[in-house]
C-alpha cells in the first residue's frame, strides 16, 4: 500500500457547497483514495507540504470533443490534453467525437454512429491522455436506432449520449423520447445541444419548444454554443425542466450566462447548474477554461466561489455518473494546490476566484499520482508554492 500525506494546508474546498472550507488541515491517501481529512499520521511514502495553499478538487470539463489521442483537427493543434491538465482538469466528458474530418453530418446511420463511440471509448477514453480521465465514446444520437442498438452500447460500456444532429423534422413520432427512456432504463446520460447551429452549421437549431419536448438530462451549452436561445426561452426552459442539469460553457453568451445564474440563483437550484469548455472547435483550445469560467461566475456573475467550483468540480461528476469531484473520505485523490499569484489581492483561492483573479497551479494529482508539480505550465505560479518530499 503506498500512502501520501498533504499538509500544511491554507484552506480546503471540497466541491460540495455544502461542506464548509477547512482551514488548517491535513490529507491523507492511500492507493490514489482519500482515507482521511484533518488527518495527524506521522509519516508516509510521500509527503507534500501544501505550504499554506489551498487545495481543491480537480476539475472536470463536462463539455469537450477529443478526436484522435492529444490531436484535434479542428484546431490542429496536438497535445491539448496535456495542456488541459496544466490548466487544472483532471477529468473530461466527451459531448461527442464529431469532429473527424469527412464525417458526413447529413447522413449519419446508426452503423456509424455506434462504430464511433465504441472506437472512442476503446481508444481515447481507455488510455488517459497525460494521465487525464478522458470519459470518451458519446453516442451521437441519430434515427433508426434500435433497443438491441442501447444493449450493444450498455455491454460497450458507452454511458453518455448527445441529441445535436437529429432530424427533428420527425419529433412527433416519438423516437426521440423513446431514445431518452431508453437510456434511462440503462442509467445513460443523455445531453442535448440547445441555441443556434455549432461550428459545423449542420446541427439543428433548439429553443424552449424542442428542449422540453425531448426532456434531456443535461441542456448543453444553455446560454450559448456559441448562439443562446432567447432569454425568455432559457427561463422558461429551466422552469419546464426542473431535473434538467443547465450546462454553462466557454463558448457562452456572457450576457445570457446571467440571464441563466439569476434564474438558478431565484429558485435556489445552483446544483443543477454544471460547467465545461465546448473545446476544441471554433471557441479554440483553452487550457485555463474551466479557472476561468469558475472565475466569471464567481467575479461577476455574483455567485460564492464555493458554488462556482461545486458547479466545474462535483456537480459534474454527480450529473454524469462519474467518481471523484469532492475531496472526501473514499473518493480518488484527483486534486489541485493552488493559490495567488504575484501581484494578486487575494490570500486563497476563494479570493482569487471572488476577484475575478486566476490563481497559479503548484500541483495536480491524479488518483493519487503527481502529474505536474513544482508550477503549472499554463498559470503563472502562484507566491508559494507545494512542495515533495
Amino acid at each position: 500500500m503506498s500512502t501520501t500525506l498533504i499538509t500544511n494546508i491554507g484552506l480546503l474546498v471540497s466541491g460540495d457547497p455544502a461542506v464548509p472550507p477547512v482551514r488548517d488541515t491535513a490529507v491523507l491517501i492511500e492507493d490514489g483514495v482519500i482515507t482521511e481529512i484533518g488527518a495527524q499520521a506521522e509519516a508516509a511514502d510521500i509527503v507534500i507540504d501544501a505550504a499554506g495553499q489551498s487545495v481543491m478538487p480537480g476539475l472536470i470539463d463536462g463539455h469537450v470533443h477529443p478526436t484522435v489521442g492529444e490531436w484535434t483537427p479542428a484546431q490542429n493543434s496536438t497535445g491539448w490534453v496535456r495542456n488541459y491538465l496544466h490548466g487544472g482538469t483532471t477529468s473530461m466528458v466527451s459531448a461527442g467525437e464529431l469532429h473527424i474530418p469527412g464525417l458526413p453530418f447529413e447522413d449519419l446511420t446508426p452503423r456509424l454512429v455506434t462504430g464511433l463511440a465504441t472506437l472512442a471509448k476503446r481508444t481515447i477514453g481507455s488510455y488517459r491522455p497525460s494521465g487525464v480521465k478522458v470519459h470518451a465514446g458519446t453516442l451521437l444520437l441519430v434515427r433508426g436506432l434500435t433497443d438491441a442498438h442501447f444493449d450493444t452500447l450498455a455491454d460497450d460500456g458507452i454511458s453518455q449520449l448527445k441529441f445535436i444532429f437529429y432530424d427533428w423534422s420527425h419529433l412527433e413520432d416519438g423516437e426521440a423520447q423513446q431514445y431518452v427512456t431508453w437510456a434511462h432504463e440503462r442509467r445513460m446520460t443523455v445531453k442535448m445541444h440547445s441555441g443556434g447551429v455549432s461550428r459545423s452549421g449542420s446541427s439543428r437549431v433548439a429553443g424552449h419548444e424542442l428542449v422540453t419536448a425531448v426532456s434531456p438530462d443535461v441542456i448543453a451549452h444553455i446560454s450559448g454554443g456559441p448562439i443562446p436561445m432567447p432569454d425568455d426561452e432559457i427561463v422558461r426552459t429551466i422552469q419546464d425542466l426542473p431535473e434538467a442539469t443547465v450546462e454553462v460553457c466557454s463558448s457562452m453568451n456572457y450576457r445570457a450566462t446571467q440571464v441563466t445564474v439569476d434564474e438558478l440563483v431565484r429558485t435556489n437550484q445552483l446544483h443543477r447548474l454544471t460547467l465545461g469548455t465546448d473545446t476544441p472547435g471554433g471557441t479554440g483550445v483553452i487550457p485555463r477554461g474551466m479557472l476561468r469560467n469558475i472565475g466569471y461566475l464567481a467575479s461577476v456573475c455574483g455567485l460564492s466561489p464555493e458554488l462556482a467550483i461545486a458547479a466545474g468540480t462535483g456537480n459534474v461528476a454527480r450529473r454524469h455518473g462519474l467518481p471523484g469531484g469532492v475531496l472526501t473520505v473514499g473518493q480518488p485523490a484527483d486534486l489541485l494546490i493552488l493559490g495567488p499569484i504575484t501581484g494578486s489581492r487575494a490570500t486563497d483561492v476563494l479570493e482569487c476566484f471572488q476577484l475575478g483573479d486566476l490563481p497559479g497551479i503548484s500541483l495536480v494529482m491524479v488518483d493519487g499520482e503527481i502529474l505536474v508539480s513544482g508550477r503549472s505550465e499554463q498559470t503563472p505560479p502562484p507566491t508559494v508554492g507545494a512542495t515533495v518530499h
